[in-house]
């Protein structure tokens, strides 16, 4: 899965049948990723650490 928060990465993973998702969080996007792992039934833990700077 990208790193980008985008819905679709979380789609992707759902269909790949992947159950949980660790991210660093902090995205304009969040409620957007959050909302879509939700329906999926994917457990997301945000660590609140990025590990990339721009």
């Amino acid at each position: 899965m990208r790193s980008s928060p985008f819905r679709d990465g979380i789609d992707a993973a759902a269909a790949a049948g992947i159950t949980a998702v660790i991210q660093p969080g902090g995205s304009m996007r969040d409620q957007e990723v959050i909302d879509a792992a939700n329906e999926a039934g994917i457990a997301m833990v945000f660590t609140g650490m990025r590990h990339f700077r721009h």
